[in-house]
């Protein structure tokens, strides 16, 4: 196989910042603009370093999705259209979420986007989800400059017994430098 049959030799994963991944996402990005926060960014990027794609996975956006120590999702993912990009940045998100310890990594798809690149990662269409007029928290309403109809959400889920609290010592009990014995 030449390297021209594999449109994938020559690209790598690589970490990204935030603020590259959403200057990536205000110029390729369909529909959604840049985000806010996120727990990790990474990009994809042939041998010269041109990056061709990135994906920004963060906190899940829906409440009641899960705990956040459980549910990782791919809040935003653009490439310029790379062969390929898209399944290598789904499938190392997937990767990355697994090493941390998430139980599960999701992300949405418009229903007009097919999710040929998730299905090659292996994620699982888990069908129509979303949608509608909510509220934040605060009381304000969604925003709706993005698209607020039905999703289609995808999913992989990892093995690990849930945990709902993890203990953390009291400040004030933990052991000062100067009172570690040496």
């Amino acid at each position: 196989m030449t390297p021209h049959e594999r449109p994938w030799a020559g690209l790598h994963v690589l970490p990204v910042e935030l603020a590259e991944a959403n200057a990536f996402v205000a110029v390729h990005h369909r529909h959604h603009k840049p985000t806010i926060g996120h727990r990790f960014s990474i990009g994809v990027a042939d041998t010269s370093g041109a990056l061709h794609g990135v994906a920004i996975a963060g906190r899940p956006v829906a409440r009641l999705t899960g705990h956040p120590r459980d549910v990782l999702e791919v809040v935003r993912l653009a490439t310029d259209g790379t062969p390929n990009a898209c399944s290598m940045l789904y499938g190392a998100c997937a990767r990355a979420a697994r090493a941390m310890g998430f139980r599960r990594i999701q992300t949405y798809t418009l229903p007009s986007e097919g999710g040929a690149s998730l299905r090659a990662s292996g994620w699982v269409d888990e069908g129509a989800a979303g949608g509608g007029q909510w509220e934040h928290t605060d009381g304000r309403p969604r925003r709706t400059d993005q698209p607020t109809g039905v999703k289609n959400r995808w999913a992989l889920t990892f093995p690990r017994p849930a945990i709902d609290v993890i203990p953390v010592p009291a400040l004030d009990s933990a052991p000062t430098l100067w009172e570690v014995a040496p």
